[in-house]
């Protein structure tokens, strides 16, 4: 399932694969590269049980010259079918060992730089989590919010699965994670940047979901600068099932998900594999904002 084009190698991106439905299984059976130099972000939400998650980046990790994979929540879950039991940061780093073992590199890996068409340019694997500031219209405060949530009946599943263990709370552990992300990033050589993340970095992308409420579960409004500050040419996401690529501030933002069968099986088809470099002039779905 991809371009018949090998001429030169690419750089592709996907997330939100959610392995647990067959037909996901089936697509993901079915990606290839079009040249053995080819690389591959994964950015988040393979599946649920973490066999699953590990498998489905072995099998990519055979194919792919590089994989790079950053995690969305549902990695994070501990789910009550799960044989493995880890919560919070150490189900996350688990996860980065079995990585690790696959040669697949994460957010806790040196950030590795393209080498090939559209390139250099510095991928930045970042694992941001969600702070509940993408407020809903008429909230004040993230307590509001999720009260204005609760009674329109939206409650991400998160809140019942997603442990923040050692932190108190998802948005503790939401607020580490940005604090010694962006020291990180500030460290940068002067490179152009692909950020990658599993939630968008901007509050913009979430403005189309049909419950503005969920939108607390999709990011924090303490990154919506960073892909001016950090050298972005591109930044990649999913999480929201919208694929499709907007431009804030002249930066490509691509929303690379896959999504559940019942969601893309009513699109037209196409490769399910989004091309980041280099950088197509058009792709289904653009929408150019300011």
């Amino acid at each position: 399932m991809s371009d018949q084009n090998p001429a030169t190698p690419r750089l592709w991106a996907i997330s939100d694969l959610h392995v647990a439905h067959a037909t996901n299984r089936q697509v993901v059976e079915r990606l290839r590269p079009t040249h053995p130099d080819d690389w591959l972000i994964v950015a988040g939400d393979v599946g649920e049980l973490f066999a699953d998650v590990v498998a489905a980046l072995r099998l990519l990790s055979t194919r792919f010259a590089q994989v790079i994979w950053t995690p969305g929540n549902h990695e994070l879950w501990s789910h009550p079918r799960d044989p493995v039991k880890f919560r919070g940061e150490h189900r996350y780093l688990r996860l980065v060992m079995e990585c690790r073992k696959l040669g697949i590199l994460t957010p806790e890996d040196d950030y590795p730089i393209w080498p090939g068409p559209g390139g250099p340019v510095l991928i930045a694997p970042l694992f941001l989590l969600y702070d509940y500031t993408f407020l809903p219209p008429g909230a004040r405060d993230p307590a509001e919010g999720l009260a204005i949530a609760e009674a329109a009946g939206i409650i991400c599943t998160d809140q019942y699965l997603l442990h923040p263990d050692p932190y108190p709370t998802r948005e503790a552990w939401c607020q580490a994670r940005v604090a010694s992300t962006e020291a990180r990033l500030t460290a940068l050589p002067d490179l152009p940047t692909i950020l990658v993340n599993h939630y968008p970095l901007v509050r913009d992308p979430t403005r189309v979901l049909r419950h503005p409420e969920f939108a607390q579960w999709c990011g924090t409004e303490a990154t919506a600068d960073w892909h001016k500050r950090f050298g972005a040419v591109d930044v990649v996401y999913g999480h929201l099932h919208i694929p499709r690529r907007t431009i804030h501030d002249s930066v490509r933002f691509t929303e690379v998900s896959l999504g559940y069968p019942r969601e893309w099986e009513k699109r037209p088809p196409v490769n399910p594999l989004r091309q980041i470099r280099p950088a197509p002039a058009t792709m289904p779905g653009d929408v150019f904002n300011p």
